[in-house]
């Protein structure tokens, strides 16, 4: 849950926060939300938000061929007005001029831009099982354009690296300098935690408080960079993935000033009355217990997450329509390859599935992933299209976040080996997958910028972080990888601390004294586990029995689990190996994999014989491939 990492308690009362907000004219100039649109979209039905001094008490007006003006709709606030558009298939493109009379006679017009689409629906191709995901958290990764790092009257101007929760410098600028990184260790979408702006007093680095759904954050970047890094990306088959957040708002995003209705946010009238914000109970359950009670259902969906994050009542219609448009505005602009959505179960339910369907209807080869932080694997496939639930819910979405998965992993690493420990907990827990709709389309991983680094998470083992990588990216899943996994980083020295989960990438400042990206300064333990996650994400590319094949697995013994992957004529296996001291695996139990002779270990590149004995001379991960 990204929103909830990087409160600390710094934001102080709700009064508090309210004086230290900008007297500026809010709607001196007339504009509209979103911005532009397109032709030839599957719904023909826009709605606009537009923003000006008293233009909710206007008549407006439209004439342009093929596209008319529906209906419109006043606020509470007298500075918005919402537009109904339809734009019918004889619209071309142009500018739109659209015309406001004030009652005294006045007018104001706003040309808005109407464009044609620059590739088909078809075209918006989402991550899927065959991909590997690189995670980010962009001011952490890599300072490209030390120049942005203050921007002018922005709420937090200090950059302090020496601070876990203060702003480091990290941008757009410097993710596109790395690209070649990111496609030569063999990751094939990148996931940032969002990068739009957050105009917070405080610990903004990490971009889950949003303070303008439309407008990239000038410390990371512009509008024109983040397209770059999606076109760039794309020329190194690198798909771009964006973190979205539709339960909440920054507390000074700008509409917070002047809000549309007296139901824009939850709790609103006692927020503006200087009253104590109400906290969500985080009972996640209630969405699918039969036996909840309406008021904890109700402090689930519309409690805040945190003083610093206004939670959005998407009951409100015109609120609900301005969150589908805007990812659906940024699909298109970025030629994204998915969508994660942030606290996914927190909102309205039947809204994010209205969302969700609305979205997945306008790019029906697109991909959402949720993040449903439980640990219940019965919780995770309630939120997985085509899950039959009881209550009838469908949720659109094609991939939920694997914690289930994440957490028994960790655990059968460092447990004592046992009948229902150590590797027997991965063994029972890649067994629920009876429970899922399409257990290929979960997002599984070892760690996340939300939880300790792997290498901490493991105890700093080298050989249980590439144990616990090697499942991850030979599973039957879609894997996510946490930028700086690969060379062992971690939190130690504060286990939970959300500022130091979020480390620097070493080499992505000037003054780094060690640079992972070219490999120096790295430790034999750090080089060695980049290489081997090198070796096998560049198999993985080419590899159907890893992207799509069939698994079988063996329960655990003596410390040895082994798992499976077919397809055709290739078998992939991986072997975990918890021994400390040499092991020898009879080989015989295994003989319905239908293996022989040799096969290549993909991790230590070297030719191994598959014949009545293997040994297996460390404890780590081997993976065995009949296709070199």
């Amino acid at each position: 849950m990204g929103a909830l990492v990087s409160n600390r308690g710094l934001f102080g009362t709700i009064a508090a926060i309210l004086l230290l907000m900008t007297t500026a004219p809010l709607h001196a100039q007339l504009r509209a939300e979103p911005p532009d649109w397109w032709l030839g979209m599957n719904n023909p039905k826009l709605q606009l938000m537009v923003i000006g001094e008293g233009i909710g008490r206007t008549t407006p007006s439209l004439d342009y061929t093929g596209v008319s003006l529906d209906a419109w709709h006043t606020a509470t606030s007298p500075n918005y007005l919402f537009l109904d558009l339809i734009i019918g298939p004889e619209a071309s493109a142009g500018t739109l001029p659209l015309r406001f009379v004030f009652p005294d006679g006045r007018s104001e017009n706003l040309s808005y831009p109407l464009q044609e689409r620059e590739r088909p629906a078809s075209a918006y191709t989402g991550f899927d099982a065959t991909d590997v995901i690189y995670l980010i958290t962009p001011d952490r990764f890599a300072n490209g354009n030390p120049e942005n790092d203050r921007w002018p009257g922005m709420r937090e101007q200090k950059v302090d690296r020496t601070d876990d929760y203060g702003r480091h410098g990290g941008d757009i600028q410097g993710i596109r300098d790395h690209l070649d990184y990111l496609a030569d260790m063999g990751f094939t979408a990148l996931w940032s935690s969002p990068l739009l702006e957050n105009d917070m007093p405080e610990s903004s680095y990490h971009g889950y408080a949003i303070t303008d759904f439309y407008k990239v954050d000038p410390r990371f970047g512009t509008l024109e960079e983040y397209k770059a890094l999606s076109a760039e990306a794309a020329s190194r088959g690198i798909k771009l993935i964006m973190d979205q957040v539709a339960n909440h708002c920054g507390l000074y995003h700008w509409w917070m000033e002047d809000l549309p209705f007296t139901d824009w946010i939850h709790y609103q009238k006692e927020w503006q009355q200087g009253q104590p914000y109400t906290v969500t109970n985080h009972q996640r359950t209630v969405n699918q217990d039969a036996y909840a009670s309406e008021a904890d259902r109700e402090l689930m969906n519309a409690g805040w997450f945190v003083p610093s994050m206004p939670d959005l009542n998407q009951d409100n219609p015109f609120l609900a329509r301005y969150l589908i448009q805007n990812s659906i505005w940024w699909v298109e602009t970025l030629n994204l390859g998915g969508i994660r959505q942030d606290t996914y179960p927190y909102p309205d339910k039947d809204f994010m599935a209205e969302w969700a369907r609305a979205i997945m209807e306008e790019y029906p080869n697109f991909n959402i992933v949720g993040e449903e932080w439980s640990y219940n694997p019965l919780l995770v496939a309630y939120w997985q299209h085509g899950m039959a639930n009881r209550d009838g819910y469908q949720s659109w979405l094609r991939s939920t976040m694997d914690f289930p998965l994440q957490q028994d992993l960790v655990s059968a690493l460092n447990q004592e080996e046992g009948w229902d420990a150590g590797l027997n907990v991965l063994y029972q827990s890649l067994a629920n997958d009876f429970n899922y709709p399409r257990p290929e389309d979960l997002l599984v991983f070892a760690d996340n910028h939300d939880m300790d680094r792997l290498f901490t998470q493991v105890k700093e083992s080298p050989q249980r972080a590439e144990m616990a990588m090697a499942f991850v990216l030979t599973a039957p899943r879609t894997p996510q990888v946490y930028y700086g996994t690969e060379i062992l980083m971690e939190n130690s020295a504060k286990p939970g601390d959300h500022g130091l989960i979020r480390t620097e990438f070493p080499g992505g400042w000037a003054d780094s004294p060690v640079n992972a990206f070219t490999g120096k300064g790295l430790s034999p333990a750090q080089k060695t586990m980049q290489l081997r996650m090198r070796r096998l994400l560049q198999y993985r590319k080419g590899s159907w029995a890893l992207k799509s094949g069939s698994t079988l697995h063996f329960s655990p013994q003596d410390g040895v689990y082994l798992m499976a992957r077919k397809f055709e004529e290739e078998t992939v296996v991986l072997l975990l190996n918890k021994n400390k001291a040499p092991y020898t695996l009879e080989l015989e139990r295994f003989s319905e994999l239908g293996v022989s002779g040799e096969l290549w270990e993909v991790l230590r590149e070297k030719t191994v014989k598959w014949s009545g004995k293997l040994n297996l001379d460390a404890p780590g991960a081997y993976i065995l491939t009949t296709s070199k």
